[in-house]
This record gives C-alpha cells, sequence and structure tokens, in this order.
C-alpha cells in the first residue's frame, strides 16, 4: 500500500474539490511538534509534514496564500501561549491552526483546567483578530509499540481526556475541530514513529486528509 492507493487518504483531485471556492488568504499555525511536523519517513508516502500539507493544499486553490507556522517541539500548552500567540495575531491570520496540550499531557501532572484556559485565550484572542480557528483531537500516541506497557493506561486515558475536552472547547468556542483520537487508525500501532510520541508520514497524511474534509464541511455550512 502507498500514499496513491490508501483509502484513509486523499484521492487525487479530492483535495482540490474539498477546497474549491476558499477564501482564506493567511494561515497561521500555533503548536508543539505536532504542529511543527517531526514524522518518520514511510515508504510509498510524501515525507511533507501535516501543517505544511494543509497549506500546499489551500494554496493550490488559492496561489496567493500567505503561511506562517510557528510550531516547536517540546512546548507545553503555556509556553505556546507565551511564545506564539502574539506574532500569530500580528501576522493577521484569516485561518489558524492551534495544536496544544500533547505535551502536559504525557506526565501524570497533566493539569487539565489550565491547558482549557491556556486554549481558550489562544482560540478567542485568534478569533477576537478575525480568524477562523481550527482545533485538534489528536491520533492517540499510547498505542505506539514504543511505549512502555506500564505506561499505557494512564497516558491513554490523560489522551483521551485532553482530546474530549478539548472538542468541548470547540464546540462551546466556535472552532472549526478535527478529531482524530477515534479515527478508525488511531490504536494501529503501524500509524507512530519509533519515539513513541509521534507520528510517522502515514499518520500525517491520514491527518491531512481528515482535516480537509473537514474544512470542507466548515465551506460548505457558511455558504
Amino acid at each position: 500500500m502507498n500514499e496513491a492507493t490508501d483509502p484513509y487518504c486523499l484521492s487525487p483531485g479530492e483535495s482540490a474539490q474539498l477546497l474549491a471556492g476558499h477564501l482564506w488568504q493567511r494561515f497561521v499555525v500555533l503548536g508543539d511538534s505536532v504542529a511543527e511536523g517531526l514524522c518518520e519517513p514511510v515508504d510509498g508516502y510524501s515525507d511533507l509534514q501535516w501543517a505544511d500539507r494543509i497549506a500546499a493544499e489551500l494554496r493550490a486553490v488559492h496561489p496567493g496564500l500567505a503561511y506562517l507556522n510557528l510550531g516547536v517541539s517540546g512546548l507545553r500548552a503555556r509556553d505556546v501561549l507565551a511564545s506564539q500567540l502574539e506574532p500569530a495575531v500580528a501576522f493577521s491570520p484569516d485561518l489558524a491552526l492551534v495544536v496544544g496540550g500533547g505535551n502536559d499531557a504525557f506526565p501524570a501532572t497533566y493539569d487539565a483546567d489550565r491547558v482549557d484556559r491556556e486554549l481558550t485565550t489562544m482560540i478567542t484572542t485568534l478569533q477576537d483578530a478575525g480568524a477562523d480557528v481550527m482545533t485538534l483531537g489528536m491520533f492517540d500516541v499510547s498505542y505506539s509499540p514504543a511505549v512502555v506497557e506500564w505506561l499505557r493506561p494512564g497516558l491513554r486515558q490523560r489522551m483521551r481526556t485532553l482530546s474530549d475536552r478539548t472538542a468541548a472547547l470547540a464546540a462551546k468556542l466556535g472552532t472549526i475541530h478535527v478529531s482524530l483520537t477515534d479515527h478508525p487508525l488511531s490504536t494501529d500501532p503501524g500509524l507512530y514513529s519509533s519515539d513513541g510520541r509521534h507520528g510517522n508520514a502515514r499518520s500525517d497524511a491520514v491527518a491531512a486528509a481528515e482535516t480537509l474534509r473537514v474544512l470542507a464541511r466548515h465551506l460548505a455550512s457558511v455558504r
């Protein structure tokens, strides 16, 4: 199997149909390694990272699209808020992707209420600045074969909590929410990189496909 034949990836020409007529001109990405893009290569799949894939497909429809990715590996939500929100707003985006909380949820000290507050601040500030905001429920990395067995139950519970609470924030605040946690491939060990913390190139291809389909549903709802 490769990206062209993978049933969970985009078919040829599908992205152009999904994004036809979109009017976004300035796309900014805030977050951690998921935003920055640290996936391992997989034979048959493009090495283009998830957020870069989204930008490329948006730009294919709207060639003048400006794109800024502020993502930095290892950041917790509070770090993203402190270091990226100001430059993101200064970019004057009309579309923003906010990814945060994954690094908070890895340790048992995860403070869900604090992460909610930090995500809320980023989302509402970007919305007030005129951007449509996307949020993410991540693939459940507790299924990675690199995660030691005794860590799985606690990590799985925390990742589920993060996903559920981010989805609740999205519903409350009106974001464009992409939920990958319950994707059929989320439990597939072959979706994850050898470091036990990230996805691989197939993961990014599947995530991009889901993201574009969610964007398409949003576009249809506002026309």
